[in-house]
């Protein structure tokens, strides 16, 4: 159901894949955001990019439990680290790397910003999902 394609022109990608096809027909989830809040609001991982990580990959999976998708069928990922640093950036990546987000791998774009929109957020991940019928809610 899901095509990974690495360009063999291109430089091959680092464990993602430059694009995901799919028959049309199948549904998607376009999931907003997943930031490093706890289920009262409160910020996880005040100044801890790993930590916010983690968060998000669990605040994530469960947006996509919600619509009857999980980490397996995510097809491409945005992943936004308050850094300047690449360091911060490939510890944050290899949070994503290990939650099984990247089985595939899947498509995705990380970036170094310069703030996002909570209080000391550091991480966010948008993702886009396949919704396979044998799982939907």
């Amino acid at each position: 159901m899901i095509q990974r394609v690495t360009v063999p022109g291109l430089f091959p990608p680092p464990v993602y894949s430059h694009a995901s096809v799919i028959e049309a027909g199948t549904k998607l989830a376009f999931l907003a955001g997943a930031v490093p809040l706890d289920a009262e609001g409160k910020l996880v991982g005040a100044g801890d990019p790993v930590r916010q990580a983690e968060q998000v990959i669990a605040n994530l999976t469960e947006q996509l439990r919600a619509v009857g998708s999980e980490p397996t069928h995510v097809l491409s990922t945005d992943v936004y680290v308050v850094s300047t640093e690449t360091a911060a950036l490939s510890a944050v990546w290899g949070v994503v790397e290990a939650s099984g987000l990247s089985t595939g791998p899947h498509s995705s774009t990380l970036l170094g910003v310069s703030c996002l929109g909570y209080p000391g957020q550091l991480v966010e991940i948008t993702a886009t999902a396949v919704v396979p019928e044998e799982i939907r809610p």
